[in-house]
C-alpha cells in the first residue's frame, strides 16, 4: 500500500472528517461514518479511490 495522500490533502481530510464525525454524533446520524472514513484515510495516508482514478497527491514520489 503506497502512500498516495499528500500533506495538504491529509490535513483537509482530517479537519473535514472530525467535523463530519462530530456532526454525526450531535445529530445522531449515520452520516458521521463518512467522517470516520476521512479520518482513516488521513491517518493511513492511503485513499483506495485514488489509484482507480489515477490521482496521487503525495509529492514525495
Amino acid at each position: 500500500m503506497k502512500c498516495n495522500v499528500g500533506s495538504t490533502d491529509r490535513i483537509l481530510r482530517l479537519v473535514a472528517g472530525i467535523g463530519i464525525a462530530i456532526g454525526g454524533v450531535i445529530f445522531e446520524s449515520y452520516w458521521g461514518l463518512i467522517g470516520v472514513v476521512l479520518i482513516a484515510t488521513a491517518v493511513f495516508q492511503f485513499c483506495p479511490l485514488y489509484p482507480l482514478l489515477g490521482i496521487n497527491t503525495n509529492k514525495k514520489e
